[in-house]
């Protein structure tokens, strides 16, 4: 390992620099095997439906791992204001899930922690996992609601630790809000060791370089990352670019929801405004400006060289505005459940739709568009189970190669549940599990498949459905078909896309995920020979 001498010039030759971002970068990769070996419930520990990342004085990004992108890029733009409202001591930990206070949904809960080193304030460490159950009144606390007040314990930033002792009133009155304080807490104590784990390995680099040498370091990397992407940004030509799509619907009887974006490029400096975008609705398809913040910076980085380092520098050409109380900026009470995953992906898809127009041939077609959500639960040999998982779908051609099939695209990065570990923990089985054949739409690079998968319920239970583009396809490029839409049906019966359902033992739910949409006009057979149509 190198050992910098003190002063900036020494230290910042490219070799370390890069060794240093790597080291930022595998703190961050650490904290997260730590809460996946710690955590109790299947959804963190099978699905990795978490988040870390390692932040400065100020709460700016320094590094995160290759996580959940809807996480991330809201904690990148929230931090600031989070580590701002604190007077911070050695052995504090922070928690909230407030999406209006820099959270995104109410079971994605963020615990932070600030690394002190000779007593000196040099940064945070956090991370953020998703909870099945956080007090919703129904299993899984994704419900079809129509206020925040419904969707389960709302915690404003809150010392769960102060100076290394924990508040053992609010410690209470966290496990108290779940229906298997058991499995809850062994979850957030995971996320506490994942934070212990990044201290420990921040403060060892801190410690090695010097606090002087350190913050000169983190500088430097984020005035690397803007150049790198400055040059990105530049590539697109200047002009004002805009596209329309649409959300199915909020559960609440409203349909056909508009997110409109116009994006402004002009020398590598990009301002992304949603005016013209619905205003925020009585359903829960509202998400807060973090979660669109997420969305905005998701799409610029896919097009960044892939060694751009994630910092706070790499968004510093980036400017979005979203009018207030509109879908993309809720004010509250709103309801969010379903904006951080329905509507943040609805936000890449206008994006992409938007650059498309800008540079053609490198933005692909639309993906299947959802996050297909069910969260369910009972009870299970008295005790009470809840259980949340996202299913994956087609992904949009492009001009180089057909859409993937069967995976979740851009605002999550988890992993499928498999089926083992749901069978053996709860009453119910996958009848079904496979790939949707004939979903993707056709193009001379057709889109990826959907997927299928059937549960049937061994006992009564309950469910919620939060899923979209079950109206409307996903749209393709350059002559490409859309992909076909995705269906929910119980029992052969068709469902809405978003509802709550109360199941008895021996009912089959299934989902049937969208396509994505193909890319170029579809080939055509002509005496043998494959022409475009």
């Amino acid at each position: 390992m190198f050992a910098p001498k003190p002063g900036k010039s020494d230290f910042m030759n490219p070799i370390e620099l890069s060794i240093f971002s790597s080291r930022m970068a595998a703190i961050c990769g650490e904290m997260g095997a730590c809460l996946r070996q710690a955590a109790f419930s299947p959804n963190i520990r099978d699905r990795l439906d978490f988040s870390c990342a390692v932040f400065d004085v100020d709460g700016e990004l320094c590094a995160q791992a290759a996580h959940i992108p809807v996480h991330l890029g809201s904690m990148a733009f929230a931090m600031r204001g989070i580590v701002g409202q604190a007077s911070w001591n050695p052995g504090d930990i922070l928690i909230l899930n407030d999406p209006y206070q820099g959270g995104t949904h109410l079971p994605d809960i963020t615990v932070i922690s600030p690394l002190f080193v000779n007593g000196v304030l040099v940064g945070f460490v956090a991370n953020r996992a998703h909870h099945a159950d956080i007090g919703a009144h129904t299993p899984g606390s994704m419900p079809v609601s129509k206020s925040l007040d419904e969707e389960g314990l709302l915690i404003s930033p809150t010392l769960l630790y102060r100076a290394g002792h924990l508040d053992k009133t609010e410690w209470v009155r966290l496990l108290d809000s779940t229906r298997s304080p058991r499995q809850a807490a062994g979850d957030f104590n995971a996320q506490i060791a994942a934070n212990r784990r990044g201290l420990q390995r921040l403060q060892h680099l801190v410690e090695q370089t010097g606090v002087a040498v350190y913050r000169s370091a983190l500088a430097e990397l984020n005035d690397y990352g803007e150049r790198l992407a400055r040059s990105t940004l530049r590539g697109i030509p200047d002009g004002r670019y805009s596209f329309q799509d649409v959300m199915d619907d909020d559960g609440a009887g409203n349909t056909d929801i508009p997110i409109k974006v116009t994006i402004n490029c002009r020398d590598g400096l990009i301002d992304a405004d949603f005016d013209g975008t619905a205003s925020q609705v009585g359903g829960n398809v509202n998400c807060p400006v973090s979660v669109t913040a997420a969305a905005v910076f998701y799409v610029f980085r896919c097009l960044m060289p892939v060694y751009t380092p994630d910092c706070a520098g790499v968004f510093r050409c980036i400017r979005l505005s979203a009018p207030a109380g509109s879908v993309v900026n809720a004010q509250y009470p709103a309801a969010v459940a379903a904006g951080n995953v329905e509507t943040s992906t609805r936000i890449v898809d206008v994006m992409i739709g938007a650059l498309e127009q800008a540079l053609p041939g490198r933005m692909p077609a639309a993906s299947h568009g959802s996050m297909n959500n069910i969260a369910m639960g009972g009870f299970n040999a008295g005790s009470a189970w809840d259980y949340y998982e996202t299913i994956g779908g087609g992904m949009g051609a492009a001009a180089t190669h057909s859409g993937l099939s069967a995976v979740q695209t851009h605002m999550t990065n988890t992993l499928n549940s498999p089926i083992e570990a749901l069978e053996m923990q709860y009453p119910l089985r996958v009848s079904e599990y496979a790939i949707r054949n004939g979903s993707g739409g056709a193009g001379e690079n057709c889109g990826g498949n959907g997927i299928i998968r059937e549960y049937t319920f061994l006992e009564n239970a309950c469910a919620t459905l939060l899923t979209e583009r079950r109206c409307h396809r996903p749209w393709g490029v350059a002559g490409g078909q859309p992909g076909l839409s995705g269906c929910n049906s119980l029992n052969g019966k068709l469902l809405p896309g978003k509802i709550f359902l109360e199941l008895k033992a021996g009912d089959r739910l299934k989902i049937e995920s969208a396509g994505g949409g193909g890319y170029g006009r579809p080939l055509k057979l002509e005496h043998g020979v494959h022409k475009k149509a």
